[in-house]
């Protein structure tokens, strides 16, 4: 066996499907799977980008990325507000993301998501929030 680096491909998103669905249903617990990407554009422009995965009963972001000339105009909220209004109703329950200390864990409180956790870090800038919000 020989362990390489390789790209996501259609062969390897395949086999991911695959397994990952067959091990829930093997352990009885319903998936549910989807990977989202909301984009926010501004003409030709792209302002910013969320992305991540549904699965079980929470809903993962996995990066949600403001363009710097758009920081701070809503285009986060507006991205975040996305993802909460996509997956309410469908039966998930929380919606789970991390950031760093530098990044915006006061953004995700103001929008009402709660600390689960906080890793610290050497650099209290590398400190990483585990937050989640009931939907």
């Amino acid at each position: 066996m020989e362990i390489k680096r390789v790209s996501v491909n259609d062969r390897i998103d395949d086999f991911i499907n695959r397994e990952f669905s067959g091990y829930a249903k093997d352990c009885d617990v319903k998936l549910g799977y989807e990977e989202f990407c909301f984009a926010a554009e501004d003409g030709d422009a792209i302002a910013g980008v969320i992305t991540g995965l549904a699965y079980y009963n929470e809903v993962h972001i996995g990066d949600l990325i403001v363009g710097k000339d758009y920081r701070r105009a809503g285009v986060g909220s507006k991205l975040v507000a996305a993802v909460e209004d996509a997956f309410k109703g469908k039966g998930y329950e929380k919606i789970a993301l991390t950031t760093f200390g530098f990044q915006a864990p006061e953004f995700y409180k103001k929008l009402g998501y709660e600390v689960e956790f906080i890793r610290e870090d050497k650099d209290p800038k590398l400190n990483k929030y585990f937050y989640i919000k009931k939907i």
